[in-house]
């Protein structure tokens, strides 16, 4: 460090964060990576890798995985369950989000980055050829910032990120007893809830179980309501949870900001998480290691014109990946929220549609691509007319 002042700042150190710092400390930038809680710390989140997500971890993590999943049952309301087995080699891996995010931390600390928790940022401002960032210790500069700090990002609103999509997330974590363990293990559940657009779910993770259910922000009653009846009828509501939180999961507008100046954002502070599913733990894996790559740029920009490239490179490929995934992910949204009756249906009662998703869940195709078959269009069509 030269002075007060670092290559790279990122702030936040869940999956995002500690990916971005990894990375740039890797390509020998000087880090520092602030986390506003003190490490580990719980974070409501299901906690399952699909493939995708596990190719983007860092060699030999040290995290340990409590379930690998072998089958999937679906429901509709509580009722027409069925269960399909996966095929694919990379199975959907169960972790805690505590012990995964420490991890990772671990890993960008490893690689050079110095870990500040218990360090909330209180303000950011753009100067001259770099950023201030105020703490509660003090004020550091950085030739440039990564904002990787969650859906209530201070960066992000200090980039000026909108969100089109908002909703509220509402999940316990359960100890379960031998038979219960027994029952859940190898299998997650998605059920289709009686809210437009909600589902609720149920992770096995040893003898813990994750369970909880999604809804769009503004019916907080009935979304807990759904919760309680949920967790009733699968037999997981007769024990304290370890953990009863909610969070809100958010879906950036398309135009939204993802860079100004020598300020990046990526993850939740970007908006960046699947409108259909509400999976995020991909996006923040992807974004931070992309956000990382060009941080690493941007501090080594000799020019203006340097600077923008950095930047814009780093805007455009979000757009051309994490975006299209996005735009796919809120066709089949807008589709579940109006019909969830037919997505019902094809998971369950039509094969290659079944097939295409465990592609997805292993990491072997994306939705873009499962949505880009002339089969798939001709469906969409056919959907949309129904009134």
């Amino acid at each position: 460090m030269v002075g007060n002042l670092w290559d790279v700042v990122v702030v936040g150190a869940g999956p995002c964060g500690a990916s971005a710092a990894r990375v740039a400390a890797e390509a020998g930038c000087r880090v520092l990576l602030l986390e506003r809680a003190e490490i580990p710390r719980y974070k409501t989140c299901g906690g399952g890798l699909i493939g995708c997500s596990q190719r983007f971890l860092p060699a030999n993590l040290k995290v340990t995985v409590h379930d690998e999943i072998e089958a999937v049952t679906f429901g509709l309301r509580g009722r027409w369950e069925r269960t399909m087995s996966s095929t694919g080699a990379a199975r959907c891996r169960m972790v805690f989000r505590d012990e995964l995010d420490a991890a990772l931390t671990t890993a960008a600390a490893e690689a050079g980055a110095t870990v500040r928790d218990r360090t909330p940022v209180l303000a950011v401002e753009d100067e001259d050829g770099a950023v201030a960032v105020r703490t509660g210790d003090g004020v550091l500069r950085t030739r440039v910032l990564v904002g990787a700090d969650g859906s209530a990002s201070r960066v992000g609103r200090h980039l000026g990120v909108r969100c089109e999509q908002v909703d509220l997330a509402l999940e316990v974590e359960v100890p379960v007893d031998r038979w219960t363990a027994s029952r859940w293990r190898g299998r997650m559940l998605l059920e289709w809830g009686p809210l437009p657009g909600s589902f609720g779910w149920v992770f096995p993770k040893g003898d813990i179980c994750t369970a909880g259910v999604v809804a769009a922000r503004g019916r907080g009653e009935a979304t807990k309501s759904y919760l309680r009846e949920f967790l009733a009828r699968h037999r997981l509501d007769h024990v304290t949870p370890v953990h009863d939180t909610g969070h809100l999961t958010r879906c950036r507008a398309v135009d939204s900001p993802l860079a100004r100046h020598r300020v990046l954002v990526a993850g939740d502070a970007a908006g960046l998480c699947d409108p259909w599913s509400r999976e995020g733990i991909s996006f923040a894996l992807r974004s931070g290691v992309r956000s990382g790559e060009a941080a690493v740029r941007v501090a080594r920009a000799e020019t203006d014109a340097d600077l923008a490239e950095a930047r814009d490179g780093y805007g455009a490929a979000i757009h051309r990946t994490l975006g299209a995934e996005m735009r796919a992910s809120r066709q089949v949204m807008d589709i579940f929220t109006r019909h969830p009756g037919f997505l019902h249906t094809a998971l369950t009662a039509v094969p290659p549609v079944w097939r295409g998703v465990d592609a997805y869940l292993t990491g072997t195709t994306s939705i873009p691509e499962l949505l880009g078959t002339r089969t798939a269009r001709a469906a969409l069509t056919a959907v949309r007319a129904i009134p």
